[in-house]
């Protein structure tokens, strides 16, 4: 049987490397996992992007070695599913499809890794299509005069207007649908793109009579049937869309929440107390949260939540789905990451595109 995954061995690690170079190869290979081997090759366990993902979430350093992920990331350790390096692509599509994996190592007759077998290389069905909505209605006050005669979204961003690279991602993504909602100065938007087949997508146009909040214009969509992405039209990111879209699935949600991470210092010292008494004192302490990244996938049933013409927000919508007992799981953004609502996030984004951040992004298109 021919060679499916060529570079096998760039996707086996050993016991001690650490998270970050587990998280290196799943992104350079774009694998979803990499493979933990022993000295002789045999297969000890797989990573996936969702494992080194919810260890990020407990606040675990990417520094531990990869060996610890399975205890880091709240799963037991277990034998990984392996099929033999024999096995047809016809078995290897049924197995996949009996025990919803995306990749399936291949060993041989003494257990030594010698294949990868990644679903969507094997099949020739195209993945199930989901909806993006992006919201691009707002006036965009913080950056005046910036966006006096420009909607936020259409700022240059590399010599791109800011929407442009958020429908190039989508696009690379395999998103080919997408509606954008509008409100403040809307010709910038359609005058530019269109119908979007320019850009490789078909873009339609929900006009917002008035401010309707970051959630407001899903009720003026047609119902979904399948999982829907919102995104703000100001955030700048090279989040995986396709890895937030399997966590999703994986975590059986009704809605998944993109955060951040973020870091304030208080530059005081500290006085921890129990009561009167002193117990401690930290000095500048930093704060670590995650923050909402203005990025969303959603079921259908949650859009139903949504009010009709009126003004209503993505975080009011995660509130009701938390209040109706639906499950809502938060999804950790360690790719590039800025929501562009100020003038230093802007200056930041040019001086970070210049420098080559954001992976994703090409020479405008003329």
């Amino acid at each position: 049987m021919e060679q499916l995954f060529p570079d096998i061995a760039a996707v086996c690690l050993q016991p001690g490397a650490t998270i970050r170079r587990a998280m290196e190869a799943i992104d350079r290979l774009a694998t979803g996992i990499a493979l933990v081997v022993d000295g002789d090759g045999r297969l000890i366990e797989t990573v996936s992007d969702g494992d080194i993902r919810r260890a990020i979430l407990a606040g675990y350093p990417l520094t531990k070695p990869v060996s610890e992920l399975a205890t880091l990331a709240g799963r037991p350790s277990i034998v990984p599913f392996v099929a033999p390096a024999s096995t047809s692509r016809a078995a290897l599509l049924e197995l996949m499809a009996r025990t919803k994996l995306l990749q399936i190592p291949l060993v041989d007759a003494e257990g030594r890794v010698v294949d990868l077998a990644l679903l969507k290389q094997l099949s020739l069905e195209p993945e199930r299509p989901i909806e993006a909505v992006i919201m691009a209605g707002g006036f965009g006050k913080r950056l005046r005069p910036l966006t006096e005669d420009v909607p936020k979204p259409m700022l240059p961003v590399g010599g791109r207007p800011l929407l442009e690279i958020t429908l190039e991602q989508l696009r690379l993504a395999g998103i080919r649908s997408v509606t954008v909602t509008t409100h403040y100065l809307p010709e910038k938007i359609t005058g530019h793109f269109g119908d979007g087949s320019r850009f490789g997508v078909d873009i339609r146009y929900v006009q917002e009579s008035k401010p309707m909040g970051t959630a407001g214009a899903l009720s003026l969509l047609e119902r979904a049937e399948e999982p829907m992405l919102v995104v703000n039209g100001d955030v700048l990111t090279d989040l995986d869309y396709r890895a937030m879209r399997q966590f999703h699935a994986e975590n059986r949600a009704a809605a998944t929440v993109a955060v951040a991470p973020h870091e304030i210092q208080i530059p005081y010292g500290v006085v921890e107390h129990d009561g009167s008494v002193v117990t401690g004192i930290s000095e500048k302490p930093v704060i670590r949260h995650f923050v909402n990244a203005g990025i969303y996938l959603i079921e259908p049933r949650a859009t139903k939540l949504v009010p009709r013409d009126a003004v209503f927000n993505m975080t009011d919508l995660v509130e009701r789905l938390v209040r109706a007992g639906e499950r809502v799981v938060v999804f950790p953004v360690r790719e590039y990451w800025v929501d562009v609502g100020q003038h230093a996030d802007y200056q930041r984004v040019q001086q970070d595109i210049s420098q080559g951040a954001l992976r994703s992004v090409r020479a405008p298109i003329s």
